[in-house]
């Protein structure tokens, strides 16, 4: 488990920048005029419906954490590989993107009977939040 030792080794700043862009691209991502609507008609649900979701921070806790985990563990990744670029960052987190997030999207929702739709908006968002991240911390190693 020596790639643990390059948790030490972060550029904590880069993992700070990916964070807040991940979240920004959610942000735009899921608005209603962007696709926010059609996401909404996918899983049948109205604005008015998830306004009145309760739990709060619990909900966008858990999201937080995860693009999170997501950011420092590309840039464990991207630094022990030694991709020292936006191109190669963000090249070697699309990959990712598209096995382990848009693939798990593909797995799940398939058996789970959800629309395509749901399917594309949110494997979609995931491979260009990863993207990003993967380019901004690529850039900054």
């Amino acid at each position: 488990m020596d790639w643990l030792l390059y948790v030490s080794q972060i550029n904590w700043l880069a993992v700070l920048l990916a964070f807040v862009a991940s979240l920004a691209i959610g942000f735009v991502w899921y608005m209603p005029p962007v696709l926010g609507n059609r996401w909404m008609a996918a899983i049948g649900k109205t604005e008015e419906d998830l306004k009145n979701i309760s739990g709060g921070a619990g909900l966008w806790l858990p999201m937080m954490a995860a693009a999170a985990l997501t950011a420092i563990l590309l840039a464990v990744l991207i630094g022990k590989l030694g991709l020292d670029s936006a191109v190669a960052g963000g090249s070697f987190a699309l990959v990712l993107g598209l096995v382990f997030r848009a693939g798990g999207h593909v797995i799940h929702n398939g058996f789970a009977g959800r629309p395509p739709a749901v399917t594309l908006i949110d494997s979609g968002h995931d491979l260009v939040a990863m993207t990003v991240s993967g380019a901004i911390i690529g850039a900054m190693s």
